[in-house]
């Protein structure tokens, strides 16, 4: 018998994202991966699965599943939504825990209040074939995940266990902060001199805030427009997660995780790495203020994030 999760709902944007696809940007094809690789690796260490495993990633509002293995292993995390049981021992269990459910249980997530994305690991992993060496989701390019593309209703996706054994389960030790008033970092160019004066300073001036023209590709904003001092178009060169594109319109907008492998707009500054999943918490309407750092500062700061980290996963509490 096909051990699997069965989607009744799929929710607004629920895909299969691992820790990306790394090296093939050379080739057009953007890494992916989570918007928030922070919660992807906390939901995993709770059910005890490497960090490299891919998990259910959801945005806005996630989808309704049943149980169709033996039993499985399942967390939420990245928001402070819980997991709603629509059968059996009805209840929420809250983000930031683990729990063990049997088979035909049906279990739903509703929407994510605060956050735009939260991941749901499950124990072994979904048993999806790699593309280029990840089972990440680029959904403009089909590419890997479950057939390419978001949930559907009615989809079977296949988990590697049948069933998992019955312990402990496990919860972090401290609600995760999702640091959705933290102003953001950014070291500013590689093309800065492209723009004004007035316009640096208006950049790291002012509150702007996601539009409802977000996406995984990007984040635009809303705000005061920064003024060209060299015109809006370049040669075109690479892009990274995090650039902060200026189109003619002068609006910024952040490039995320499926962001374009090149792009011809002035790139007035770049989000630090460390700041890259606290802008993918971002939901539309939310404020967004920059801050500089140097890169020195920038490769400090991700050193911390990676050290907290560690620390956050050897405190995990048993429940």
């Amino acid at each position: 018998m096909m051990q699997a999760l069965e989607v009744i709902a799929p929710g607004l944007h629920t895909t299969v994202q691992d820790l990306g696809r790394i090296g093939y940007q050379d080739i057009g094809v953007p890494a992916s991966g989570p918007l928030d690789r922070i919660s992807l690796n906390l939901a995993n260490a709770l059910v005890g699965n490497p960090p490299c495993t891919a998990a259910l990633e959801m945005l806005l509002q996630g989808p309704t599943l049943k149980v169709m293995a033996e039993s499985v292993r399942i967390a939420l995390v990245g928001c402070t939504a819980g997991i709603e049981m629509r059968s059996g021992d009805a209840g929420i269990i809250p983000a930031g825990r683990s729990v063990r459910l049997t088979r035909g249980e049906v279990f739903r997530i509703g929407a994510l209040r605060d956050s735009v994305c939260a991941y749901l690991a499950i124990e072994g992993g979904l048993d999806i074939p790699p593309v280029l060496g990840s089972v990440s989701t680029y959904v403009r390019g089909v590419i890997g995940g479950f057939q390419g593309r978001r949930l559907q209703p009615g989809d079977v996706v296949p988990l590697k266990l049948a069933g998992v054994d019955v312990r402990a389960e496990h919860a972090l030790s401290r609600p995760l902060d999702l640091a959705l008033d933290q102003p953001i970092r950014v070291v500013l160019g590689p093309q800065a001199d492209y723009f004004t004066d007035d316009a640096m300073k208006t950049f790291l001036s002012s509150d702007y805030r996601v539009s409802p023209q977000a996406d995984r590709m990007g984040y635009r904003l809303e705000g005061p427009a920064l003024a060209h001092a060299k015109g809006y178009d370049i040669v075109s060169d690479g892009i990274v997660a995090g650039a902060i594109q200026v189109p003619g319109s002068g609006l910024p907008i952040v490039l995320m995780v499926d962001h374009q492998t090149i792009g011809g707009y002035p790139k007035i500054a770049t989000v630090i790495s460390a700041d890259i999943p606290v802008v993918g918490r971002r939901r539309p309407g939310r404020p967004i203020r920059f801050v500089t750092v140097d890169v020195n500062q920038a490769e400090l700061l991700r050193s911390e994030q990676e050290a907290a980290l560690r620390q956050e996963l050897e405190n995990l509490v048993a429940v």
